[in-house]
């Protein structure tokens, strides 16, 4: 396949890495100093574009994208009060938008795990329930994707809660998540149920990059031909 990668940081170079092992060919690689060159990108050149750059460009990268039909696989996170607006211009201009907060198999599983032991939770309201997050120190937004992930399931399935909250204390109907940055931690996420007398704590841990890059190249394969909008349990065959 003939992948353009939109963003080529440290992930981007992985990416490229993985996609390159794999036999496919790299067609573009697009950052912050060649910006203007996506205006080149077309379905006639582009099979599919891998796109982690920064919250502030991939909206602007995501329209492009689907405006003219080309399947794009996201990781970039920060940026999600745009994301109905993509999925709409997908469907209208009958491309293939894939997204995920986290593209490793591991985070993916751990996701349903993390569901399935709220509704466990849910009847036992002596828990209280809290989630934190660690992160280098040159990631850009908080929380984290994948914490926003860990807490929309948490809230899915513990019918006292209904949203969200960052780096405060939390309110009975409140999922607090703690977001720390430090040195060159790949990322860590962890979700506590703490009682009186007990606590019950699930945790993964990534090691590095590579588990990431690699889902988002299978991602990217899994994508070509397709039309429509799909996520990391299409591709896991997860209900």
């Amino acid at each position: 396949m003939r992948i353009a990668l939109l963003g080529y940081g440290k992930m981007g170079k992985v990416i490229e890495q993985i996609a390159l092992q794999r036999g496919h060919e790299i067609s573009a690689k697009i950052d912050v100093s060649n910006r203007t060159e996506i205006l080149a990108l077309s379905r006639e050149n582009t099979d599919v574009v891998i796109e982690f750059s920064s919250p502030e460009s991939a909206y602007g990268n995501l329209k492009y994208c689907m405006e003219f039909g080309i399947p794009t696989v996201c990781g970039t996170t920060g940026w999600l009060q745009h994301k109905p607006e993509i999925e709409k211009l997908c469907v209208e201009n009958k491309a293939a938008f894939f997204y995920a907060s986290n593209y490793s198999i591991g985070v993916n599983l751990f996701f349903e795990l993390n569901k399935t032991l709220a509704r466990l939770m849910n009847p036992y309201k002596e828990f209280k329930v809290s989630t934190n997050e660690i992160h280098h120190t040159e990631k850009k937004d908080a929380p984290s994707g994948t914490a926003i992930t860990l807490a929309e399931g948490i809230i899915d399935n513990l019918t006292d809660k209904t949203t969200w909250i960052n780096n405060q204390i939390a309110a009975e109907n409140e999922v607090p998540i703690w977001s720390s940055r430090e040195g060159k931690v790949p990322g860590t996420h962890t979700v506590k149920y703490i009682s009186d007398v007990d606590q019950i704590e699930i945790t993964h841990i990534a090691h590095s990059r590579h588990g990431f890059a690699l889902g988002a190249v299978i991602a990217a394969e899994w994508l070509n031909d397709k039309q429509g909008v799909f996520g990391m349990n299409d591709l896991l065959g997860l209900k």
